[in-house]
């Protein structure tokens, strides 16, 4: 399905956003790596869903009512086997925000491999067209607001600049001990976004606003572990 296609099946679906494996599928077909994953109605599809894919897992519930999953306890990490899953299913579902929401299943997926945090979003802004971010993750971007944005398209230039203005940029580089991100990913991962022919450009009258968020930036490259897309009103 084309991200043409994932937008107008949102829109008929009558979403707001696009559901988080939409998100990512349209981040995929701009070429950002996203993880192994798979939607489970239920409990019941767990021990199949684990066969397919590596451990550990991931669990997010799925539904068009629960744009925060993490806030209405709707995220699991570090689930090894069916028997986890399952639990982690049934303790969701006892959530208040989630057992009155529509829940269309849960997404199962891979983990991530071990990096730096970082966050691209992107705005649209009614006198400039798309607007592109990034920052450093967690605390950086919670607290201390620390971000930095371009109106689009960016080039390499624009995206390189960007990453040199974050007050964290050093943590990407190394310091204190950790490993460096790629900073080769994280341009990629801009440019696809923000650049000429990136997501935001092909549809500026499509996203309001996108959140990837976050980006999990290791020594060798960079996997989108959560994306949220919400559409523009039509009347």
């Amino acid at each position: 399905m084309s991200s043409h296609e994932l937008i107008t099946a949102a829109r008929k679906q009558g979403r707001a956003a696009l559901d988080e494996l939409s998100g990512k599928k349209l981040l995929a077909g701009f070429g950002i790596s996203v993880p192994r994953s798979l939607v489970i109605p239920d409990a019941a599809g767990a021990a199949e869903a684990c066969a397919k894919l590596n451990p550990p897992f991931v669990l997010k519930v799925v539904s068009p009512d629960i744009l925060h999953k993490s806030d209405v306890g709707g995220v699991k990490v570090g689930l090894h086997s069916a028997s986890e899953i399952e639990e982690a299913i049934r303790t969701m579902m006892l959530r208040p925000e989630i057992a009155r929401a529509r829940v269309d299943g849960f997404l199962l997926e891979e983990m991530a491999p071990a990096g730096q945090e970082v966050v691209i979003g992107g705005v649209r802004d009614p006198q400039f067209g798309p607007l592109v971010m990034v920052g450093l993750g967690g605390v950086f971007v919670e607290v201390l607001a620390d971000v930095s944005f371009r109106i689009c398209p960016i080039t390499r230039l624009d995206a390189e600049e960007m990453l040199d203005e974050l007050k964290g940029a050093p943590l990407l580089r190394g310091a204190r001990g950790r490993k460096p991100a790629s900073r080769e990913a994280i341009l990629g991962a801009l440019l696809r976004v923000g650049g000429a022919g990136g997501l935001l450009m092909t549809h500026a009258d499509e996203i309001a606003e996108a959140d990837i968020n976050p980006l999990i930036v290791s020594e060798h490259g960079a996997v989108a572990v959560d994306a949220r897309f919400v559409l523009v009103k039509r009347d």
